[in-house]
């Protein structure tokens, strides 16, 4: 088919920040938005499944790799306007996140400094509506530029349209196969301060005596934290080869964060008087990398290949030559004990392909 250039065989652990998984049966790059019409015709005519590919930084691959095409979209460019007293950023899909962060710090744009180093491309952004350090993107998205394969056409979602929750969104929820993200448009605020809300940056930029941070000292400082929780990409980093967070913070009843403080205070947990809680709507967000460690899961413990980062326990990394099993394993393992000590289950973040944890 004319501008879709279509492979077979593919590797697919190189494309993904894990490296686990095997090949793509059918594998094709998206550029633009005829090629990424193109790709869902041409799947749909041969009556194979198809799996949108953007950074591959949020994904876990089977070891069998893919029965059907991988569609690789990878719209590039950055365009920003002025709209009064805010600058529109829009960026296509395949554009790497950080260097548009990087950009608008640069420039003295407010809105998504605490976002800097998160791995992957824009497409991503509103589909795991990205966050990190007290900020997320839904903040700051006017709207997502996307083609729905079930009516054929390309569409301009508002923000309001996006349903928007703690780590969600229509396009990983109820819609997750329907949109392939073309676009984002992002609203900062020029001069702006920057988001300086989450203990661990608030207490870096004490520590380095930053008492008025600008937008660069927060995205130096969000940088830093992230490094030394080997949560940057670094092929020199032994930890670094992992999708970031494994599991999302679980938001749970009054009830059963009492219940949970109360276990923990049973089992002699240490801190469990003062278990981290945060109030989120109706309910308190807890940390589920507290749980784990609390469950009995240290840093460094490992299952075969997959192990429990050095640096950080929400982080499931590939010690060289990890499979998918391996991680599901180890994934599973986290889960089910986190159950049985406290009675929460921590739901995975990455997108699962042909694997799954299994009952919940």
């Amino acid at each position: 088919m004319a501008g879709l250039a279509v492979q077979e065989g593919v590797a697919l652990a190189p494309l993904s920040t894990l490296g686990v998984g095997g090949p793509a049966r059918f594998y094709a790059r998206a550029e633009d938005s005829g090629a990424v019409e193109a790709g869902v015709a041409w799947a749909e005519a041969r009556g194979l499944p198809l799996l949108i590919l953007g950074g591959g930084s949020n994904l876990v691959m089977a070891d069998e790799g893919y029965p059907g095409l991988v569609l690789h979209v990878l719209p590039q460019g950055i365009e920003t306007r002025r709209d009064g007293d805010e600058v529109r950023v829009r960026a296509g899909a395949g554009e790497s996140w950080d260097t548009l962060v990087a950009a608008a710090t640069a420039n003295g744009w407010a809105g998504v400094e605490c976002l800097s180093a998160i791995p992957g491309c824009v497409g991503a952004t509103p589909i795991q509506n990205v966050g990190a350090y007290g900020q997320d993107v839904s903040e700051t998205i006017t709207t997502v530029e996307a083609f729905d394969t079930q009516d054929r056409t390309q569409v301009t979602l508002e923000n309001a349209d996006c349903g928007f929750g703690y780590r969600s969104s229509r396009f990983k929820g109820k819609d997750r196969h329907r949109y392939v993200i073309l676009a984002v448009e992002y609203r900062l605020m020029p001069g702006g301060l920057p988001a300086v809300r989450y203990p661990d940056l608030k207490r870096h930029l004490a520590e380095r005596g930053i008492g008025a941070p600008t937008l660069g000292d927060v995205r130096q400082a969000v940088i830093e934290i992230r490094r030394r929780k080997s949560m940057v990409l670094d092929p020199a980093d032994p930890n670094a080869r992992s999708v970031g967070s494994f599991f999302v913070n679980p938001v749970v009843s009054d009830e059963t964060a009492a219940d949970v403080q109360a276990r923990a205070v049973e089992m002699r947990a240490a801190g469990a008087e003062a278990m981290p809680r945060w109030p989120v709507g109706d309910g308190v967000k807890l940390s589920a990398a507290w749980l784990i460690e609390r469950a009995g899961f240290r840093c460094g413990y490992r299952k075969g290949n997959a192990a429990i980062s050095d640096n950080h326990p929400l982080a499931l990394v590939n010690r060289g030559g990890a499979t998918a099993r391996e991680v599901v394993a180890l994934a599973r393992e986290i889960r089910d004990g986190v159950r049985e000590a406290f009675g929460v289950s921590l739901v995975a973040e990455p997108v699962f392909v042909n694997v799954s944890l299994g009952e919940t």
